[in-house]
């Protein structure tokens, strides 16, 4: 079979979907991670659970969301092509747009987003022009850029000040989910999802596995690198966008941050540093994780040596994760149609319960934690409080008032219910791949659930053993 065949065959493997919604068993990793981080973070602080929390989160990880997506389209290419300018370049365009602003060149919102989309995919076609055609390798390009772009920032401002545009203080706020920002989010990510949709993003994927079939199938191998460039240097512009509408200024130092923590999210959520496999739900994921990382060392005091134990966490994690990735040629093996989208259902529903658990029981325990403490406090000049008498035992169950204890017997069926729902669905998608195949394994599956559901309905009646309430004190010698 001539090598032509060959790359036609991976290139109509590529472009078909994952039969009976198999995917992509490198997203276990970032979806167990995600539910873990989320459950401890709403037990240690149960006020990300709402209005205020999360407009906060999207506001804080909106930036390295949309700087991961960046650095997903140039690794999809290959060549071991890594962007470490990334940050610099999203530092670049902030400073520029803040000293274009403060001289009045730049300040509609058409303008500026204009300006910073054109910045980013200028500066991602010179680098994808000196790769192919000067033929230097991609780690080297980055690199100079990375020095380059963090001199110049310097040099445009020395220090961070100036003011971002008008129309644009109030984004960085953060106390309301719905913002411009998530706007800028969730339109970011629709359009990577209907781009790796095309045919465009399968001679992208083909090319990242193997060039050399790429180029014999008929892929034009310049125009596609030059492509994934040019989207990359866009997402890099909107992620500048939301970065200068976070610190509502210019900073020259604190982009190149985003390197480093974009490079470990995009590992995080599933991607080949070695090309042809990356995906939006991983990458954002592997985002949203580094946040949650730091959200929940923050409820910690470590002193002075904060900022280093966040640094070694996501160093520690990262290792831990690239080490679990040997692991999944044996998920390949022995769970050949996992489902990303079911794992995470079950997961939800139990993080669900948590957040509940978290939100109607150790809330109000805080909450009476800390005006006992305050009630106990000598009459004078008030005295800092320890940080052990702000928190509880994170699994701890406060003593739930009647109107706690009806609301959840209420929420109780429609727990048990969506429960049901995720191992029904489970149940099922097990007996019918299976059913092919005449085996026993549905029949005992079903029957296992069977037990299980009966079980839960069990536990769930009242025992029809009644206490009869005790008599007043006043009254116990009456009778």
């Amino acid at each position: 079979m001539s090598l032509a065949s060959n790359g036609a065959i991976a290139a109509k493997e590529m472009a078909a979907p994952a039969q009976g919604g198999r995917s992509n068993p490198f997203l276990l990793m970032p979806i167990s991670l995600f539910f873990a981080l989320l459950s401890i973070a709403v037990l240690r602080s149960p006020g990300l659970i709402s209005s205020t929390g999360i407009g906060s989160a999207v506001i804080v990880a909106t930036p390295l969301v949309l700087a991961t997506y960046a650095l997903m389209a140039v690794v999809i290419a290959g060549r071991g092509t890594v962007d470490l300018s990334v940050g610099p370049l999203i530092g670049f365009i902030n400073v520029t747009l803040i000293q274009l602003n403060n001289s009045g060149v730049i300040e509609n919102p058409i303008a500026v987003f204009a300006y910073a989309l054109a910045a980013g995919a200028l500066y991602q076609l010179l680098f994808a022009l000196i790769v192919i055609y000067v033929r230097v390798q991609p780690i080297i390009v980055s690199l100079s850029g990375y020095l380059a772009l963090t001199g110049m920032n310097l040099v445009i401002l020395p220090r961070p000040g100036g003011v971002a545009p008008q129309w644009m203080s109030s984004w960085g706020l953060g106390t309301s989910i719905f913002s411009p920002v998530l706007a800028i989010l969730l339109a970011a990510t629709a359009g990577w999802l209907l781009f790796a949709r095309t045919s465009f993003y399968n001679h992208l994927r083909l090319m990242g596995s193997d060039e050399r079939a790429a180029y014999t199938s008929g892929v034009p191998i310049t125009a596609v690198r030059i492509g994934a460039h040019l989207i990359s240097g866009c997402f890099a512009g909107l992620a500048a966008i939301c970065f200068t509408a976070l610190i509502s200024s210019g900073d020259p130092s604190q982009g190149t941050t985003y390197t480093l923590i974009a490079v470990t999210a995009l590992v995080l959520g599933g991607a080949s540093l070695g090309g042809g496999r990356a995906s939006a739900f991983g990458s954002f994921l592997g985002a949203v994780n580094l946040y949650l990382i730091t959200y929940v060392l923050s409820t910690f005091n470590f002193g002075a040596v904060q900022s280093f134990v966040t640094n070694l966490a996501y160093g520690t994690i990262l290792v831990v994760s690239l080490l679990l990735t040997l692991a999944i040629p044996f998920i390949q093996r022995h769970v050949r149609n996992f489902s990303p989208l079911l794992y995470f259902v079950v997961l939800g529903v139990v993080s669900l319960g948590i957040v509940l658990h978290a939100t109607y029981n150790v809330a109000p325990s805080r909450a009476a934690t800390s005006d006992a403490v305050v009630s106990a406090l000598p009459p004078g000049p008030l005295q800092p409080i320890a940080p052990q008498a702000l928190y509880v035992v994170p699994l701890e169950v406060a003593v739930a008032s009647p109107e706690e204890a009806a609301l959840a017997q209420e929420a109780t069926p429609y727990v048990l219910g969506a429960i049901l729902l995720a191992v029904l669905a489970f149940v099922l998608r097990i007996a019918f791949m299976a059913a092919a195949r005449r085996r026993l394994a549905p029949a005992v599956v079903l029957v296992v659930a069977a037990l299980v559901v009966l079980s839960a309905y069990g536990l769930s009646r009242p025992t029809g053993t009644t206490q009869a309430p005790a008599a007043p004190s006043g009254q116990e010698g009456s009778r």
